[in-house]
């Protein structure tokens, strides 16, 4: 999955890409380089990130999804909250709707979701963006995060979303700190033990300067590391800025495991 943000103040490329033809170009350009999904999004989550108005935000990704839909055949995901977004964007032409709040802020997300037969990504937040890394707490975050995915599962389906359309997230980053972001990360397989494809968002992300000491723009390797990381606990989607390169990773990775004599950790594939 690429990501595009058209939004001026996202944690990594904020302002980038907020001219629609740039946005485009972009999408596109990431397609080109093997992006399975093009995540769309018009409103900055980031830690203490500004809401933005349903007016604003639409006017931000609306153009590039009506774009987007004749350019392209990869199916385009949009990174929303609100449902007036997502029924837009779903009338334009978009396929996906990825709800960091596991559509828990907008009540009429689940509604909107069901009429269109959206594919959903369920993601866990502990908070809101103003709010979520001031002091996240958990039991076992692993378990605690389990059983919440799977209670918003079963209440999807109660209201006409079934879970063959739903993918979930753990949601790095979103209420965890680095220590609960690296335990979810080696914990993949309790995640796909719901029965639903897992998709995890780390590309760049700051715990991998807890982990690394690296600013923002030095994370590609780490990205790129986690990202194997993640390709041996059978993860997947992988939601990446950086598609090229991390394809490249995972090919190379691949193309030597599949050689790798069984009797070794991860040399079945």
């Amino acid at each position: 999955m690429g990501i595009v943000n058209i939004t001026p103040d996202s944690f990594s490329d904020g302002g980038q890409f907020l001219d629609v033809e740039r946005a485009v170009a972009h999408a596109l350009q990431l397609a080109e380089q093997g992006a399975d999904i093009l995540d769309l999004g018009g409103e900055s989550t980031r830690p203490n990130a500004t809401p933005v108005s349903l007016e604003e935000e639409l006017a931000r990704v609306l153009p590039v999804v009506e774009q987007l839909a004749s350019r392209t055949e990869v199916p385009l995901s949009i990174d929303t909250t609100k449902a007036e977004v997502a029924r837009r964007c779903l009338d334009a032409g978009a396929e996906i709707i990825n709800d960091i709040s596991g559509l828990t802020f907008d009540p009429e997300m689940p509604a909107v979701c069901s009429d269109y037969q959206a594919g959903i990504v369920c993601m866990h937040i502990q908070g809101t963006p103003q709010t979520m890394q001031l002091n996240p707490t958990y039991q076992d975050c692993v378990r605690d995060i389990h059983d919440w995915l799977q209670a918003r599962l079963e209440f999807l389906e109660s209201r006409g979303i079934p879970s063959e359309r739903t993918v979930i997230d753990p949601g790095i980053g979103f209420g965890k700190t680095a220590e609960h972001n690296v335990t979810l990360l080696a914990s993949i397989r309790q995640f796909r033990q719901l029965g639903r494809p897992v998709l995890v968002g780390h590309s760049r992300k700051g715990f991998l300067k807890k982990v690394l000491g690296r600013d923002l723009d030095e994370r590609l390797a780490g990205t790129i590391g986690v990202a194997i990381a993640l390709a041996t606990q059978h993860t997947d989607i992988i939601r990446v800025h950086d598609v090229a390169a991390v394809q490249d990773a995972l090919r190379a990775w691949r193309t030597v495991m599949q050689q790798v004599p069984a009797e070794f950790p991860h040399g079945s594939l």
